[in-house]
């Protein structure tokens, strides 16, 4: 966010932002919030709440009364992109324990739960020399057990970036026992000795680098108040949305959307959604 002059100072957007984000999502802001997220003086967050009202003189006003600034009724945000993913995912990281809630921005947190997902037994140094090969472009030796070599074996790999599949985590990487890029779950990633520089080229992996567009629907044998509520759900318009994801990524998203199977083994309540279209984009 720029003002008339020059580009602002990232502690002060940080502040201006942190003013923005509270009024919004709960209403109201005052010094004591700049001062506690901060650490800064009175005087300090009184200047930075004018400065706010400066750039948006119409988005607050104080209330005596409650000895704070309230939102108004034509609140427009200046420098906060409102995004709800912002929101939920402090909320998520701070239930976690990933985000203190000294650092949260969200002052009162919502009681809050989620359906527990496995921890994956990733050793730090494991994940450490992954990423140090990629960020190096090293290939590296590991030692490594998968579903069709059970018993470990010391193998050579180039990896060149981490991917997440909403369960585990995998380094995407040249094999070179197998002549092709594939997917290496890290918890699977036994010891990593010797490391040299890759032979392979990021740019050549071309599932990675090329992006499939999914296109979804509501079930066509749901009942039309049914499809309603799935197109809110997914945020569809026409009666339809578009997923993108890499190549390297389609099956994983398939699998977690439900669509790897024939959707007609499972009722369409219990489907609710169906896979009408995809297409490569780049």
């Amino acid at each position: 966010m720029k003002n008339n002059e020059a580009e602002l100072r990232w502690d002060v957007e940080q502040k201006l932002d942190l003013i923005e984000f509270r009024l919004f999502w709960e209403g109201h802001v005052n010094r004591s919030d700049l001062m506690n997220q901060f650490g800064i003086s009175a005087n300090q967050a009184s200047a930075d709440l004018n400065r706010y009202l400066g750039f948006a003189p119409n988005n607050m006003v104080y209330d005596k009364s409650a000895r704070t600034y309230v939102r108004c009724s034509a609140f427009d945000a200046k420098f906060q992109k409102l995004d709800k993913y912002h929101y939920l995912t402090q909320l998520r990281t701070s239930f976690e324990g990933l985000l203190s809630t000294e650092d949260a921005w969200i002052a009162k947190l919502p009681a809050f739960d989620s359906a527990p997902t496995p921890v994956r037994g990733i050793a730090p140094k494991i994940l450490r020399d992954v990423v140090g090969a990629i960020n190096k472009g090293e290939a590296i030796e590991v030692l490594y057990k998968s579903l069709t070599r059970p018993h470990a074996i010391w193998r050579w790999i180039a990896p060149h970036a981490i991917a997440y599949d909403g369960f585990r985590w995998h380094a995407r990487a040249w094999c070179e026992i197998d002549g092709a890029y594939k997917d290496f779950v890290l918890s699977r990633i036994r010891k990593v000795q010797n490391s040299r520089a890759a032979s392979a080229e990021p740019c050549n992996d071309l599932h990675w680098n090329t992006k499939i567009a999914l296109r979804i629907a509501p079930h066509p044998d749901l009942s039309s108040g049914q499809k309603d509520v799935i197109a809110q759900d997914y945020g569809m318009q026409n009666g339809s949305t578009t997923i993108l994801v890499r190549k390297a990524l389609e099956y994983y998203a398939l699998k977690r959307l439900g669509l790897d199977t024939d959707p007609d083994a499972r009722r369409p309540q219990d489907q609710k959604i169906v896979l009408i279209g995809k297409e490569a984009v780049s």
